[in-house]
């Protein structure tokens, strides 16, 4: 068997210069991010494009780790049939309309913000009335101080700035990998809803997702320079969860060590432009490839064959903020996105 070389750290001359380009924060370009993608996994350039972003996120972030607390506030067999979601008909997992009451959902953004969360997504379903949402946004600015971010349906200007005057200071929308097929959205109605919220001065959050074994690099890499070309406030990586019974499960799924890697092409591809990096579902390598930005959860979520109360796969930001502590970043800094 033959020896292990640990004494050089040689990579590829065309890998270095990219790192090293990515590195002055100036981002770039689409050719240098197929590059980045193509890297062997365990290959010591991919090794060291983590760590080039790694030490990008700290140096622009500080140690900060950020914890940003996900509550969906509805369950229902949603219409819209998006392939990856299980909140849906045709997944045939939920059958009835739950909204959880507005008391229960003030009681848990009152627990996030004594535990510390740096802000509220609240989630809804693609059918769940705005009006509702509003409401609900009034109640929660009058009762936490906890910066209030929304993430529900495409919105025209008048619905944009509706949500500003309720207190929603930003929200979270993305262009899904597989639009227009695994779900019955335009991209471009997308993309006009990214526009609407910057021009009335709510905060663009984002993420590349969910993000399969299916997907081919071109597509993922146009979703991180979208996320630039638009000046996301955070972007970032989610990986694809398949709940049983899911028409992607014969895809399989991506390993947290292959988003790691994407995450960290991503943060070279954004450079000086976000305030935040995020991963989902919360790991801790990918607080090593560039990420410092988690989503605990409570409610509904879109991977789920259950609702949070009953016990499923989201994370509690105690454990969130463990995860943190674990890898040198300190959740009670002050956030970098608001």
């Amino acid at each position: 068997m033959a020896g292990i070389d640990v004494i050089s750290w040689q990579i590829r001359p065309k890998i270095q210069e990219i790192l090293s380009r990515g590195a002055d924060f100036a981002g770039i370009d689409r050719q240098a991010a197929f590059e980045l993608m193509g890297l062997e996994l365990h290959s010591r350039e991919t090794y060291a494009l983590m760590h080039t972003a790694n030490q990008m996120t700290r140096q622009q972030f500080g140690r900060k780790g950020e914890n940003h607390f996900h509550i969906g506030v509805n369950i229902e067999p949603c219409p819209f049939n998006c392939s990856f979601c299980s909140l849906t008909e045709s997944a045939g997992i939920f059958k009835k309309r739950v909204e959880f009451p507005t008391p229960e959902i003030i009681e848990w953004a009152k627990t996030a913000q004594a535990e510390g969360a740096d802000a509220l997504n609240i989630m809804t379903t693609g059918t769940y009335a705005l009006r509702k949402l509003l409401d609900l946004g009034g109640h929660l600015k009058a009762s936490v101080s906890t910066p209030l971010v929304a993430n529900t349906r495409d919105l025209s200007h008048k619905e944009a700035e509706q949500l500003l005057e309720a207190g929603f200071v930003g929200a979270y929308h993305a262009v899904r990998l597989g639009e227009g097929k695994d779900t019955p959205f335009v991209v471009r109605k997308r993309i006009d809803t990214i526009k609407v919220l910057k021009d009335v001065g709510l905060k663009w959050m984002n993420c590349v997702e969910p993000v399969g074994p299916e997907h081919d690099i071109g597509e993922i890499v146009d979703l991180m320079f979208l996320a630039r070309e638009y000046k996301a406030t955070y972007s970032g990586i989610m990986r694809r969860i398949n709940f049983q019974g899911s028409p992607m499960e014969p895809y399989g799924m991506i390993s947290e060590l292959e988003m790691a890697r994407m995450l960290a092409v991503s943060r070279l591809v954004m450079g000086d432009i976000p305030a935040a990096h995020c991963s989902h579902e919360p790991d801790e390598i990918s607080l090593l490839a560039g990420g410092n930005l988690f989503f605990p959860e409570v409610g509904a979520n879109p991977r789920d064959g259950m609702d949070q109360m009953g016990g499923g796969r989201g994370k509690s930001i105690r454990l969130t903020q463990q995860i943190h502590r674990e890898m040198d970043l300190d959740p009670a800094l002050p956030s970098n996105c608001f």
